[in-house]
């Protein structure tokens, strides 16, 4: 057996390969729901072959939208409408579900992405956002609201429902997202986190209301796996940077998180990446080495040799791909195929698979 199609668990979950589908936000929700593009886009995602699959960025709190057209998890009707959702998908396939817990902060009311993405204010039917500091994403946008107590409760507690709402329609593991300039990943980071107050300052302060989200989420779903989504670096003089997510890592594995999903940047619109393949996969094996926990890597990930080796020399435990998997949707068939591996496939698509990979797929 390969090594990227041999089994692994996180906590309880047992997934047959270590192939991942990354969240991918698709902002074409409707007020926070999920809409019959939901139903299309998991329902064939399911179908290829990958060991789990994530929904993209999830809002815990309507103002913790990147856009109108974000998903969210926040209301009753939210959560009746990716129930259905997922009801449909799980109709036709067993693959593991998780979800991304995730709230905007500073980067919130934006247009979506073919539109532009660009800030949408208050004036303009836009909203404000809410961060650890009043300072803005870009020089030129509108300032967020700084949290205070009460509104860093208000948060807290918005994760946790949730959760508790994710739990309820049958999730089968939970990511906290905190990297790609989002709110949890703006406390992380001296750039956009100056609170003079415990929340702010050093690394432990900054670290402070991560970990009490993650606290608290752990107590709401205490049996599922769960793990934290981290922005390795900032790619900026000064800011996050890997030493720092070491430790934040090593913070979480003590509450008992399961998994690191290690991607980076997206706080600073003054970042400087240098992106080749595998670039980030380096960031998931130190913290995979100094930790010992779990690890996704990300990040331009595309060949099935690759992903092969990345996992055979232990850089990472698990691969997650997302433009790669929208570009080829049945990526983890061709991956089998190419490894001389097994991948399971529905019975409708049986007759599908070559005369040369004749063994492909796997029979129950």
């Amino acid at each position: 057996m390969t090594h990227l199609f041999s089994p692994i668990s996180l906590g309880q979950l047992h997934l047959k390969n270590r192939i991942v589908i990354a969240p991918m936000c698709q902002y074409s929700a409707r007020d926070g729901q999920a809409t019959s593009w939901h139903q299309m886009h998991l329902g064939h995602l399911a179908l290829s072959g990958a060991g789990l699959l994530f929904i993209e960025a999830t809002a815990v709190e309507e103002r913790g939208r990147i856009s109108t057209g974000d998903l969210g998890l926040y209301s009753d009707a939210t959560e009746k409408a990716l129930a259905d959702v997922l009801a449909a998908v799980r109709a036709h396939s067993p693959m593991p579900i998780a979800i991304q817990l995730a709230h905007a902060g500073r980067k919130a009311s934006t247009r979506v992405p073919w539109e532009g993405g660009q800030p949408v204010p208050a004036s303009a039917g836009g909203w404000i956002g809410s961060a650890p500091s009043a300072l803005p994403f870009n020089d030129d946008g509108e300032a967020p609201e700084a949290l205070d107590k009460a509104g860093l409760r208000r948060v807290r507690d918005a994760f946790v429902a949730t959760a508790k709402r994710a739990a309820r329609i049958g999730i089968n593991a939970f990511e906290l997202h905190a990297a790609h300039g989002y709110l949890l990943h703006q406390f992380l980071s001296p750039l956009s986190n100056r609170r003079e107050d415990e929340y702010g300052g050093s690394l432990e302060n900054r670290m402070r209301f991560p970990l009490e989200v993650f606290d608290a989420v752990r107590a709401a779903v205490p049996d599922q796996p769960f793990g934290v989504r981290v922005s390795a670096t900032d790619w900026v003089d000064g800011g996050w940077d890997l030493e720092q997510t070491v430790v934040f890592a090593q913070a979480l594995k003590e509450r008992g998180c399961d998994f690191i999903d290690v991607s980076s940047g997206g706080l600073s619109s003054q970042q400087k990446i240098t992106v080749g393949p595998g670039y980030q996969v380096p960031f998931a094996a130190r913290i995979r080495t100094e930790t010992g926990m779990p690890t996704m890597a990300v990040g331009l990930i595309t060949e099935p040799e690759q992903a092969e080796s990345i996992i055979a020399s232990g850089q990472a435990d698990m691969v997650a791909l997302a433009r790669g998997m929208l570009y080829d949707p049945r990526w983890p068939w061709h991956a089998a195929a190419t490894l001389g591996a097994q991948v399971d496939a529905p019975p409708q698509y049986l007759r599908s698979q070559p005369r040369e990979f004749k063994h492909l797929f796997k029979r129950e």
